[in-house]
């Protein structure tokens, strides 16, 4: 207890500036467990719906049934059902016009899937940047407040004859929780990031299969019409 209220002392007895860069690196820090939280909740529905949508997909159920219900859940459509939903949206559009031939059908069906993958993936990327950003300055910023912090400690020995390490330490001591402030930010968001973007990688992934898979049975669907 005495500990942590020595600890409290030394951030409060600190120079302006290393205030500012312990508020700043504070706020780093909330906001990247914020969109830790948020970025795993989000990961995980999207395994979990991509693992039910494909279910229902292989079942051999009917795919304009399956349309319909996609469009009936009243929910947001998002993840792989969008890809579905986009392309057999557009090869129905396509199919409906009797001059278009079997290829360009099937590109259109493509094109419309492969925007709705961007956008999906782009979405599940969203804010990876910032907890990049997070790991990568923090703790030069947290440097900046340990080197200010040591800087204004030595200052205030210029006037001293004779120099202990008891009129040093506290000094240093509130310049060093700076750094390891800024590791403290750092070291959670560079863990988050890299498991993130792997876990996107695969759910990228997930969706790149299924486009060509659902592509494949699209096609066969057009040189059944022709």
């Amino acid at each position: 207890m005495n500990h942590e209220l020595n600890v409290f002392a030394l951030i409060w007895g600190a120079s302006l500036p290393v205030k500012f860069v312990l508020v700043v690196l504070i706020i780093f820090s909330l906001v990247s467990w914020i969109i830790i939280f948020r970025k795993m909740t989000m990961i995980n529905r999207a395994d979990s719906s991509s693992n039910e949508f494909e279910e229902r997909f292989w079942s051999g159920s009917d795919l304009a049934a399956l349309f319909k219900d996609v469009n009936a859940s009243g929910e947001p459509i998002g993840g792989m059902e969008a890809i579905f939903e986009s392309g057999f949206r557009e090869f129905a559009r396509q199919r409906q016009r009797r001059s278009v031939d079997s290829r360009t059908l099937l590109e259109s069906a493509q094109r419309a899937m492969r925007v709705s993958q961007s956008r999906e993936v782009e979405r599940l990327e969203q804010n990876l940047e910032f907890l990049a950003n997070v790991g990568s300055i923090s703790p030069y910023v947290g440097l900046f407040g340990t080197v200010w912090g040591i800087m204004i400690a030595f200052q205030g020995l210029a006037n001293v004859k004779e120099a202990t390490i008891a009129m040093v330490a506290p000094g240093i001591s509130e310049a060093l929780i700076a750094t390891a402030m800024g590791l403290f930010a750092a070291i959670p968001a560079v863990w988050a990031y890299n498991r993130f973007a792997t876990r996107v990688e695969r759910v990228a992934l997930r969706y790149e299969t299924f486009l060509e898979e659902f592509s494949s049975i699209l096609q066969r669907q057009a040189h059944v019409d022709d």
